[in-house]
């Protein structure tokens, strides 16, 4: 006898628990999604079956609970990842434009797990790439600003010898040839 859809939804899930790809918080909503997913996929296969859940399917989804702190779940497919690469979303016909505009997610809001976009952000505060970038540093030399650091100033040194040692070629005047020349006497004479 074939399993039901529910017993399936029920093995399904606890396969991602085991593996820890969804927490314990979360077993219920993922047990809900894997329910109505497959329902929805059983009216597909079989024209005369109804779907009793899948009046819950079409309300709107909320994208807030898809992102956690160690995961975010793809709202199209249901896989659970540290981020949704354009890959992922390309295998969706997708890309992060239409995935956020599809969903209602904001433009500013990463797609990625809240651990991995906090990592991300302590790395910029550490490393403060917008401070060592060559046009920066020319501005603080020409505006008389020392860097704060004893490294900043061995950069802004090389960035300097830099910039000294190319030269500034001098704006050459067009030349004409006298065919040229004797061509626009001609046509201004007419």
């Amino acid at each position: 006898m074939a399993p039901s859809i529910l017993e399936l939804a029920k093995e399904l899930t606890l396969a991602l628990v085991q593996t820890g790809n969804v927490s314990f918080e979360d077993m219920q909503e993922t047990l809900q999604k894997t329910y109505t997913t497959l329902t929805a996929l059983k009216v597909q296969e079989e024209p005369g079956a109804t779907a009793p859940g899948l009046a819950a399917k079409t309300t709107a989804v909320d994208w807030r609970k898809s992102i956690r702190k160690q995961a975010i779940t793809c709202l199209e497919c249901g896989q659970v990842f540290k981020q949704l690469s354009r890959r992922h979303l390309s295998m969706h016909g997708l890309d992060s434009i239409s995935y956020r505009t599809r969903y209602g997610i904001p433009r500013t809001q990463p797609l990625s797990a809240r651990s991995i976009t906090e990592r991300r952000r302590q790395v910029a505060q550490e490393t403060r790439p917008w401070e060592k970038a060559p046009h920066v540093l020319q501005a603080r030399e020409h505006n008389g600003h020392t860097s704060p650091e004893p490294d900043g100033e061995t950069v802004s040194e090389t960035a300097e010898e830099i910039v000294v040692s190319t030269p500034v070629q001098p704006k050459r005047q067009r030349t004409t040839t006298p065919k040229k020349k004797a061509s626009r006497n001609t046509s201004v004479q007419l």
